[in-house]
Formats: C-alpha cells, structure tokens, sequence
C-alpha cells in the first residue's frame, strides 16, 4: 500500500525539485518509505505539524495544499464574507507554503488577506479578527527545531479552531487526494482577480496600537533608563518587539546579532525554544558583555517569550514561565488598581498545570482566577464568552506555565509582543523605585511561600510512539499509584472524564498529595512526549527542589 504511493509520488510531475531529490535517494529503502507514506499527517486542534520532505507523513506543499482544500470546504459552509488571512515564520518553505494556501483558496472564490512580510501568530490573530475573517492560517513549526514546519488553523474569533470545527476540516482532508485534491490557481492570478490581496497598514498599525493601549503605567518607561538585550532568535518579533519597544521608550536594545535576522536553518540554537537555556545562551553572553538589565528572547512565531534576569550580584537568572506569570499578573494587579484603570470584577486565566501561586496572588488583589485544560485556545474561549457577554474589558491576563501570556482581549492567542512590552514595563518601574525583578519576585516567595514548579518530558519517538504513550495512560487510570515517593495521593482528578470536572475532556491526570505537593501528567498535543508536570513547596529553594527529585524519581518506573 505505502509503496503504491510512494511509486505514484514517483511518477507524478512535483512542483518542488527537493520533493522529487528525496524520493530519488531512498528508492529501495524500505523503512524510510513506510516512514513517509505509512500514515499521513493527522490534522487536529493544532492544526498539522511534521518534519519537512516528501510524503504524506511529512510537512511539503501537497500536504499543505491538501489541508487548504479542508479549510476552504469548510468555510464555504460558514456564510459570513468568505475571507481567510495567513501568515507565516521564518521556518523553511514558509513562504511558499502560505502562498500555495492562498492559491487554494482563491481558487475556490475565498478571499485571502495575506501579509507580504513574515509576521508572528498574534498579528495573524488580529487579522483574522480585523478583516472578520471565517479562519486564518499561520505556516509555522513554534519552536520545534529546523526540520519542521506546520500549520495552525484559527476560527473567526482569532482563537485556534475548535475541536468540531477541526474535527469537519479533517474529514474534508481525507476525502481530498494529496496530489491532486485541491483546487488551485496562481497566486499572481489570484491577485490579479482581486482575491488575494496583502494585510494592510491600516490594519498593522491598529495592531500596535492594541497592544500599546495596555501599557499598565504609560509613560513610565521613557525615565527608567532600562538596557535590554533582546533575540526574536530569527524569528519573526524583531520587527514587531522593537517597533512597540521604541513606540513606548524604550530605545537602549542590543539585538543579539546571530540571530537577528530570519534564518529557518536557526543556525545559532538547533532548538529555538525560549524555556531552555540553549535558546538564551547566545543573549546571555551578550547581556553580560554590554551590562544589561534585562536579556529576552522570543521564538520564531513569537507567541512566547523567555527572559533572563539581572541579580543584585550581577550575575544572571532565568526566569520560568511560571514565575513570569506571576509576575506579571502581580504586576498587572497592583498597578491597575494604582492607577484606578481595574475593571469591575476582573478575571484572570491560567492552564490548569500551571503554578497555584498564581492562584494566591489572584485572591489577594480580588480578582478571579479561571484554571482551563492546557492549550492557550482555552484562555481564548474563556474570553470570547466574556465578549458575547459585552464583558470582554474584564479580561486582565491569562497565562500558560510554558511561556504564553496575554493581557487584554484584542487577540486570542499567546502574544510575545504584548508580553515583551509589559516584561519591559515591569524592569523599568522596579528599577525607578531602586528595586528589580529578581527582588520584587523573593518579595513574593517571602509573602506566599516557596513554591517550586518544574516539567520533566518522556520522549517516545518513531512510528509506535503514540501507542506506546496511550498505553502508560491507560495504565496509569488502571492502576493508579497510591502513593509518589512514600507521600500518599489524597485526590485523583481525571480530566478524560469530564462529567467530574466540568471541562472539556482531556487526557490529564492531576494527582494531589498529602504534603500540598501536585504532579500532573500528560502527553503532549504536539510532539511525541508525555510531560510531568511537578508542583512543590518548601520553606525554601533547596528544600522545595530535593522535594520535585523524589517525585521525579517515583515517576520514572510509572512512564517506562
């Protein structure tokens, strides 16, 4: 079956010489056919992610284009003006595949608003929400390494697509033939009839503005003085991070010069991901060279952000996801309600793996903190019932322990611009009254106590991984551990059941345990790995972190 395909791949004139080089090369080879072609690419909520090469297994513009045909059946269905907007990265063949989309689309009478520069997700959010859009597609791999690529969906909200709405998509995908499916014209006769035309100005701009706007203590960081260095790790944020950087005064930026430029080979980090150190080292070398106060760095669709901080030392600190979470909603908080700008009955989001220190601060200032299954669409929805309420202004921030954070509703997914300029913020207030972030977090700690978040991953890679996963999690409800390290599980919440949570359903264990310690597990949307996710506290660091060890270590027979 695989080789009938792999032979009709062979003999079918492809657009892309790389395509037809690589089925060339492993004519014979039967594993990396079956690799290819055994299985296709399964497009879910996250829309399709894979490694880039020839197959049906694999990220290449048949895949794309074929996807494209799912998505324009679909919003053919949907009324409304007939309108997708696309963006793309860095990542290799991005450009071409958002351009192919946009060829299938207009050939099937959709309009397209596409941006004629790459841009990160939450512009293509906006978009998607500016021109009333029916979906929007961004071409991007996140912070996977360079031999990805993908393709994320969104629905007309500007928040990824719904499980329905993905689920028609799919079904439309496998009724479409891979090579030959989809619906197509040029992209230039696209143009030319008037169906594809570029984002505009109008709208780039009102995007800035959006994000502006929420500047908690406008005005503040023109005096502070704030050195920043800053890698968009050639990425997309170099434009849009320093744009509104400079827009709010902040203007000391050293850009990390390797990774300045878009570059899909990410030549400097093979893993452009800013929760790991790898991804800040370059940054980091530069921030002690120049005296920074202040080291970020965003990945290359620029929805999240990672940061490095200056300590009273001069020495530099990384700062979690969760950490940044907490302060930037503490920070959010106690200036709203300084400056009177505290909407009635404020509301706060978080991913349920996230940190319950969260949870404190949020009581603390009055404001009501919703915890929602992993995945930032969540977060989205939770503010798009506020807005069919007209109770949108509500929203304050939300955020997800793996460096995802928005405040305010004019998008609906993680944005890095937004999180970049309050990050800023933040440094420089604390900074003008002789403090800095590092203080201002042990000020927390010393309030609400030591709390300890960190996440361990499982890697299963190749064709039997995800069985293998769905087995360790079947087990783990089979037979579930009485206790993690000797300390006894009081409470098993299992969000695959969700007439007990009240949730949508999700493949999530959360178990709680006798001494206020958490472990959740789960396996990613995205990638071949189940996630642990471990919640500590201890009258200190060192006594919180050798509490995590022995979870962990009670953990690692559990996911063999």
């Amino acid at each position: 079956m695989y080789q009938d395909e792999y032979k009709r791949w062979r003999e079918f004139n492809l657009v892309d010489f790389d395509l037809s080089k690589e089925l060339l090369d492993i004519e014979g080879d039967d594993d990396a056919i079956k690799e290819r072609f055994a299985v296709a690419l399964k497009f879910g909520t996250a829309g399709l992610r894979g490694t880039l090469g020839a197959g049906t297994n694999r990220m290449n513009v048949y895949v794309v284009r074929q996807a494209t045909q799912g998505v324009a059946n679909w919003v053919k269905t949907q009324g409304g003006n007939q309108t997708v907007a696309i963006s793309y990265d860095s990542r290799l063949k991005g450009w071409n595949f958002a351009r192919d989309a946009a060829s299938v689309l207009a050939a099937n009478g959709i309009n397209v608003r596409i941006y004629d520069e790459l841009m990160p997700v939450p512009a293509l959010s906006f978009a998607t929400r500016y021109y009333k859009c029916n979906a929007g597609i961004m071409v991007t791999a996140s912070h996977n390494p360079a031999q990805y690529n993908g393709y994320k969906a969104y629905g007309p909200d500007g928040c990824q697509m719904t499980d329905d709405a993905a689920a028609v998509v799919y079904d439309a995908i496998q009724k479409t033939d891979v090579l030959t499916g989809a619906k197509y014209m040029s992209f230039a006769e696209g143009v030319e009839k008037g169906l594809i035309k570029f984002v505009g100005d109008d709208c780039k701009d009102a995007f800035y503005e959006a994000i502006e706007k929420r500047q908690v203590r406008p005005g503040l960081a023109k005096t502070a003085g704030l050195k920043l260095v800053y890698s968009p790790l050639n990425g997309t944020g170099l434009v849009p991070v320093t744009r509104v950087l400079q827009d709010i005064g902040i203007t000391d930026i050293t850009i990390v010069p390797e990774q300045e430029y878009p570059n899909g080979y990410f030549t400097t980090c093979s893993y452009p991901n800013p929760e790991i150190f790898a991804a800040l080292e370059k940054g980091l070398e530069l921030a002690k060279k120049v005296g920074a106060d202040l080291m970020l760095a965003t990945d290359p669709d620029a929805d999240r952000v990672g940061i490095a901080m200056k300590c009273p030392d001069g020495s530099y600190e990384l700062v979690s996801g969760n950490e940044m979470g907490v302060l930037l909603l503490d920070y959010i908080c106690a200036g709203r309600k300084e400056k009177g700008t505290m909407p009635k009955d404020p509301i706060a989001v978080m991913s349920l793996v996230s940190t319950p220190l969260a949870v404190k601060v949020a009581e603390h200032y009055g404001v009501e903190l919703r915890q929602v299954l992993t995945g930032f669409k969540w977060i989205g929805d939770q503010i798009l019932h506020l807005e069919e309420k007209g109770e949108e202004d509500r929203f304050i921030f939300g955020f997800e322990e793996s460096y995802g954070y928005l405040a305010g509703p004019y998008v609906r997914d993680k944005d890095a611009v937004i999180a970049s300029m309050l990050i800023c913020e933040m440094a420089a207030y604390y900074r003008s009254i002789g403090s800095s972030i590092k203080e201002h977090l042990e000020e927390i700690y010393k309030q609400y106590g030591r709390y300890l978040n960190q996440v361990d991953s499982f890697e299963f890679p190749g064709l039997s991984g995800m069985d293998k996963m769905a087995s360790i999690m079947e087990n783990l409800r089979k037979n579930p551990p009485k206790d993690f390290a000797g300390i006894k599980v009081t409470k098993v919440v299992d969000y695959a059941k969700p007439e007990t949570t009240g949730l949508p359903k999700a493949n999530v264990l959360i178990y709680s345990l006798e001494d206020g310690s958490t472990v959740v597990v789960r396996p990613s949307g995205t990638e071949p790995k189940i996630k642990t996710y471990f919640t500590t506290l201890g009258k200190n660091l060192d006594e919180a972190k050798k509490a995590k060890e022995k979870l962990a270590e009670a953990c690692k027979p559990l996911l063999a």
